[in-house]
């Protein structure tokens, strides 16, 4: 049964628990829709009337399967809860409901905000001017998340595990360990890791450089409502980290959207991006480490393409989009061959910034 008929079912618990956490008389709640995007989770627009007051929010649960990296659901509302005291422009958390006794799995409720996150309608409908100007907003705003510190954590984060002392080491070795679950060898990825091995002493930063990152930062990850930012979503991944890897994963060729020539995000100039962070409290950005972290995130993000697909594959959730998600894994391969300068790999020809396809 999947979910919308499971809350179909349970408005009338999902009324009775936010009655119970806001100590209002009535409360009536109308199931709007599933929101789009969410391959690990599930996130559905419902309306709240709490005692004649409407309140749009977002119900969020997992998804039926999901990847080992993700959060569960009290962590994540934890994690945003920092990231929204902090200043972030996030959906503020409103209800977290870990047991899963009123719907039958956990879920939290957030507060709804305006705006689309769909990546590959983004990136062609921007002009280079708006995009730029949409890279400096998201650069800030990375910028403010940046500012949280293993040092001032809220007691909230308390269970997010220490960063390792060589955080490029563990990072190498968790992908090691992912690849030698997989069902077939990968000998691109296995060459990239070590490529990015050896060249790793000249990239590793101390411990005094880690803070709270987002770790999946991207297009598609954010709201967009006439061209300003409006939020960012989806903080399952996150921990503490170099900030370089959320810089990279941004710039990363894999989360363009086709947009090559678009470094940032596909949206918008590295220029840009570098400068909102910088202008938002960031450290000066050195364009090598962003390289170095994006290379890092192909490798990490073909890596959990193939994991998707694996659970369409091996019958633990049908799914097309799973399945068709492992097929990222060699665009993202081909990728890597390019910015690790393999001889006789070139980079797709560059789409126009604010082309339609």
């Amino acid at each position: 049964m999947g979910l919308s008929s499971v809350l179909a079912n349970k408005i009338a618990a999902l009324e009775k628990f936010i009655q119970q956490q806001t100590g209002a008389g009535k409360v009536t709640a109308q199931l709007i829709g599933r929101l789009g995007g969410g391959a690990i989770q599930e996130n559905w627009a419902v309306d709240l009337d709490i005692d004649g007051v409407v309140h749009e929010t977002v119900l969020r649960a997992d998804a039926p399967s999901g990847i080992a990296e993700s959060w569960g659901k009290a962590q994540e509302f934890a994690l945003l809860a920092a990231a929204y005291g902090a200043g972030v422009m996030a959906p503020q958390p409103l209800w977290l409901e870990p047991s899963g006794g009123v719907i039958g799995q956990p879920f939290h409720v957030t507060r709804r905000l305006k705006g689309s996150a769909d990546p590959r309608k983004l990136v062609r409908a921007l002009e280079e001017d708006a995009g730029d100007a949409l890279a400096h907003e998201l650069g800030a705003a990375l910028a403010t998340l940046h500012k949280v510190t293993p040092a001032d954590a809220p007691e909230g984060l308390a269970f997010l595990p220490k960063a390792p002392a060589d955080l490029v080491a563990a990072r190498i070795a968790r992908f090691r360990g992912q690849l030698d679950r997989l069902l077939e060898a990968q000998p691109v990825l296995e060459w990239a890791i070590n490529r990015l091995e050896d060249e790793a002493p000249h990239y590793r930063r101390g411990a005094e450089t880690v803070t709270l990152c987002h770790r999946d930062f991207r297009t598609g990850n954010y709201l967009v409502l006439a061209e300003k930012l409006t939020g960012i979503l989806d903080f399952e991944f996150a921990g503490w980290s170099d900030p370089y890897e959320d810089l990279g994963w941004f710039c990363a060729r894999c989360w363009r959207f086709g947009m090559a020539g678009a470094e940032a995000g596909g949206i918008g100039s590295r220029a840009a991006f570098y400068a909102g962070y910088e202008s938002g409290g960031g450290h000066v950005v050195d364009d090598a480490q962003v390289r170095f972290w994006e290379q890092m995130a192909a490798i990490r993000w073909s890596i959990m393409a193939l994991e998707q697909a694996e659970r369409h594959l091996a019958g633990r959730e049908r799914s097309l989009e799973l399945a068709l998600t492992g097929l990222v894994s060699l665009e993202t391969e081909y990728d890597l061959l390019i910015d690790l300068r393999l001889p006789g790999f070139k980079p797709a020809p560059k789409k126009p910034h604010g082309a339609h396809s």
